[in-house]
């Protein structure tokens, strides 16, 4: 009897920052673009379950939002869509970061000086400290929340404030965009709108977060544009000519056309290897990379490494289960090139969200045994194979092999899609402090100990890369700092890290999380006894704490 090979592919245990952005421009004045949009930020789900919110541009440039915590069919439905008037807007979908369970942190943010502008984003910021100073001490501007989000809206709008001018042109949003990229060191991919003026798009030097642009011809032979984190947005829409945002590119889209421009000094182009190992929709393709192809390749390239560990351990597996969903591509290619049994022995309960995204190890370990269920007729007495996309803490791994080995699996050996994680992510990703990733200070055996698994097969860093450059070899370096510690921006020292990995330990993440719930409920017990606001829009503070637009979610 052989054993169990278990490919396993989800990002486990980890929160993140990673956001999903949206911008919708309508040739047509007289339709709505809120429906689209809502439709738009269902396909980019997966990017961010935590919060969304969508704000939109109407008649003589008035916005009106709504957004709060939960996911897309909770916060909208058709009375709160029916309120967001105008022919654009901006929407944004979050995962939940330390100290952001609230509304007012929900995106996009909106500054009503200069001009009217809204702006929703993904990414993070590496020299906040520096830039909020910048901010109180000399652009005179009050940030409001702890969200990059909000800051890189208000450096956008001192840099168009500068101009000085009663109405401003593309030029001056072009040299306000590339000022702001001199400022700001990190990654971004920002989405932006003007009051009655159009829809804006900007990337780091770096292109380390996607975003991207299509347009659809209308039946008046006009434009409508959409701007997206993926390409299943234009997909579902039928937009057509997908078009990766350049690092360092800006793009303008009015109702008269489009305008594109590099505003920032070259750079080393370098996307975020993670999205194509797990963040992104398999049916997405980023910057000229098919996710699915590219998870392909990497159970070919997994296959290779199982096959020689197997060989040198003396092993053998009798079947190959994913990890559902993310590492299902890779498994069965890596089943087909050991010729080995693929099977499903997880079945997932779609109604609990992903692990990952909990704040604590107790919550997380709860929700796996709540979300899989394994099937003892696919372990029972086999060597199993589990395939993973990655193993971050260990603790839904650990879990997971243990509900494997509890069902009658002889044997449990895990292959990771990734090399082991043993760095701090700066660049959107709220990855856990290094001390808590399960591969700090420990080899690969020490690893497999510390889940429980019988042997763990890693996913060598150049076979990785390889997986996804050769879809484009254009792509010369991608950020692969989690696995080497080498940050693309530069600007990442000890200081840093450790600030950052205050916020992100799992019981400050707790201790966050349960002061929010009690604010939460004496909120709602507040909301009770108070009359419901009214209205869809104006320059008033909403009594959810969000500040500028009035936040018409939950009104009657």
């Amino acid at each position: 009897m052989g054993f169990v090979l278990l490919l396993c592919t989800h990002f486990s245990a980890s929160t993140a920052v990673m956001c999903g952005i949206l911008g919708l421009l309508l040739s047509d004045s007289g339709r709505d673009a809120a429906s689209e949009i809502c439709e738009g930020l269902s396909l980019l789900q997966h990017r961010g379950q935590d919060a969304c919110g969508i704000v939109t541009c109407g008649h003589k440039g008035r916005f009106y939002q709504c957004k709060a915590n939960g996911m897309v069919r909770d916060v909208f439905d058709d009375i709160s869509i029916s309120r967001l008037a105008g022919e654009m807007g901006v929407g944004h979908v979050r995962y939940p970061t330390a100290g952001s369970s609230n509304h007012a942190e929900a995106q996009p943010f909106y500054v009503n000086s200069p001009y009217g502008i809204v702006l929703a984003h993904n990414g993070n910021l590496i020299q906040s400290d520096s830039l909020l100073q910048f901010m109180d001490a000399v652009a005179h501007r009050h940030i409001n929340t702890s969200s990059d989000s909000e800051l890189l809206l208000n450096i956008f709008a001192d840099n168009l404030q500068q101009t000085g001018k009663f109405r401003i042109n593309e030029d001056d949003i072009f040299t306000a965009i590339g000022k702001l990229m001199k400022q700001c060191k990190g990654a971004y991919a920002c989405v932006a709108m003007l009051a009655g003026f159009g829809i804006i798009a900007f990337r780091d030097p770096n292109g380390i977060r996607p975003v991207g642009m299509a347009s659809r011809k209308t039946s008046c032979e006009r434009w409508d544009y959409v701007i997206a984190s993926e390409s299943i947005v234009a997909d579902a829409g039928g937009f057509s000519d997908w078009e990766d945002v350049k690092p360092g590119e800006a793009v303008i889209i009015t109702r008269t056309g489009v305008s594109k421009k590099s505003v920032a000094e070259p750079a080393t182009f370098a996307p975020d290897i993670f999205e194509y190992v797990y963040f992104a929709r398999p049916d997405s393709v980023l910057d000229g990379v098919s996710v699915y192809r590219s998870r392909m390749a990497m159970g070919d390239a997994l296959a290779e490494e199982v096959r020689k560990v197997l060989m040198t351990k003396g092993l053998t597996v009798d079947v190959v289960i994913p990890v559902p969903d993310t590492s299902r591509v890779a498994a069965l290619n890596l089943a087909q090139r050991l010729q080995l049994p693929y099977r499903e022995g997880f079945i997932k309960n779609r109604y609990v969200g992903r692990t990952f995204i909990m704040p604590g190890q107790q919550m997380r370990r709860k929700n796996v045994r709540k979300k899989l269920n394994a099937m003892a007729l696919e372990f029972s007495g086999k060597n199993v194979l589990l395939v993973d996309d990655s193993i971050v803490r260990g603790t839904t791994s650990k879990e997971i092999i243990q509900m494997a080995k509890d069902v009658g699996a002889k044997k449990v050996i895990v292959a990771s899609c990734a090399p082991p994680i043993r760095h701090s992510n700066v660049y959107g990703i709220d990855m856990p402090s290094r001390t808590e990733l399960v591969a700090y200070g420990r080899t690969t055996e020490q690893v497999a100990e510390a889940i429980g698994a019988d042997l763990v097969i890693f996913q060598t860093l150049p076979d990785l890369v390889a997986s996804v450059r050769q879809l484009n070899p254009s792509i010369e370096t991608f950020d692969c700092s989690v696995f080497t510690g080498e940050y693309v921006t530069g600007g990442v020292d000890e200081a840093y890290l450790t600030h950052i990995e205050s916020l992100r330990a799992d019981h400050i993440k707790s201790r966050l999380v349960e002061g929010h719930n009690e604010a939460k409920d004496s909120k709602e017990i507040a909301f009770r006894g108070r009359a419901p606001a009214i209205g869809s829009s104006g320059p008033v503070n909403g009594a959810d704490d969000s500040v500028g637009l009035h936040n018409t979610w939950h009104v009657s």
